[in-house]
């Protein structure tokens, strides 16, 4: 599962590939030693594209898909974190049309086939999208879901050093991603049996790596959270994510809050809500089964506990969720709130849960 920079190098350098177009965000793209590798690359005409949204937003993406078109590669090549993959998801297997808009806020985008190969590497571990089938695009400052098969990247390439350079804010935010990813997998109304192997195996790495990955990272942690990361990935690629992802989304357009951040903010206040309301559960597994191997995963006995040792992990991330610091008024801001909220995700959560009892979780003290 864990690769090095000379597989990337072998299998980019096949005779096969003569124009690559490469997507990657300036900084993570340097930093992470990505650029240096590039520079190992022989009788190739390469194209490079910087995203400059911090989100993944239409806009953007249309002129990466003209640039696509215009280049013509026989490689899709994207380095980066979350927003990066999905733009290169999204960008390989959407064409430029008037209803473009439309059709992504009303889930109607007819897929057809990808543009060309893709092939991504993850700079941040969190995310795991380079295994999902989902990936995400914001419209007017809502967030939106593409979902297919044909998202899938044909290659991914986990490299353990490119992660370590990242800034604490970014390993910070991507981890408690995965680790969220993995617990909302593992109560989500579509989830399996496969599901559940992928969410528990990811769990068990990445609560005892994440921590030590932020504080003091190095290439044992740093491979262990790739693996996590992409376990977490494969788990909602089957399951989808709940409440807290669905409640998340505006909490990044609107307030400008990282989206692993943005996670975190209500994740304990939307499990002890779903725990509370087990009785009506409409999942097709035993609801209190599931709490039960997460209590276990986390060696908790109780749902208190276990809420205490997230937030034990969130602080020592130093990942804020008191709203007040980021000076935002809940009750103000509860219209737009609701607004932004992906009802794809919310859909997924095991108790049915509405907007009254969103607003109710988050102007919770």
């Amino acid at each position: 599962m864990i690769n090095s920079s000379e597989d990337i190098l072998k299998y980019i350098n096949d005779k096969s590939f003569k124009k690559i177009f490469v997507l990657c965000g300036k900084k993570s793209f340097v930093n992470s030693g990505a650029e240096n590798l590039l520079k190992n690359i022989v009788n190739k005409e390469i194209k490079l594209f910087y995203k400059k949204s911090e989100i993944p937003i239409l806009e953007e993406l249309i002129e990466i898909i003209k640039d696509i078109k215009n280049f013509k590669p026989d490689l899709f090549l994207a380095i980066g974190g979350g927003a990066v993959i999905d733009y290169a998801k999204i960008a390989n297997v959407v064409e430029i049309r008037p209803d473009l808009a439309e059709l992504i806020v009303n889930y109607t985008y007819p897929f057809k086939n990808k543009y060309t190969k893709l092939a991504v590497v993850p700079t941040t571990a969190g995310s795991g999208a380079e295994v999902t089938s989902n990936a995400v695009i914001y419209v007017n400052g809502i967030k939106h879901s593409f979902e297919s098969e044909l998202l899938i990247p044909d290659h991914f390439f986990l490299i353990p050093e490119f992660l370590i350079s990242a800034p604490n804010k970014i390993k910070a935010s991507s981890g408690f991603d995965a680790i969220a990813q993995a617990l909302e997998s593992l109560v989500s109304k579509k989830s399996n049996d496969k599901s559940v192997e992928y969410a528990s195996k990811s769990l068990r790495v990445s609560v005892n790596s994440f921590i030590s990955f932020i504080n003091d990272p190095n290439m044992k942690n740093a491979t262990e959270m790739s693996i996590a990361s992409n376990l977490a990935g494969k788990a909602i690629s089957i399951s989808k994510t709940t409440a807290p992802h669905a409640a998340s989304y505006p909490f990044t357009s609107l307030f400008n809050i990282s989206h692993g951040h943005a996670v975190s903010l209500f994740f304990e206040k939307f499990f002890k809500f779903n725990f509370d309301n087990l009785d009506k559960s409409v999942t097709s597994f035993d609801l209190k089964k599931r709490f039960d191997l997460i209590f276990n995963l986390f060696d908790v006995q109780d749902i208190n506990s276990f809420n205490s040792k997230i937030s034990l992990i969130k602080k020592k991330a130093n990942l804020e969720d008191d709203l007040t610091k980021f000076n935002i008024d809940i009750i103000k801001s509860s219209e737009d709130v609701l607004k932004g909220i992906n009802l794809l995700r919310l859909g997924n959560n095991p108790v049915k849960i509405d907007g009254k009892d969103i607003l109710n979780i988050i102007s919770k003290n």
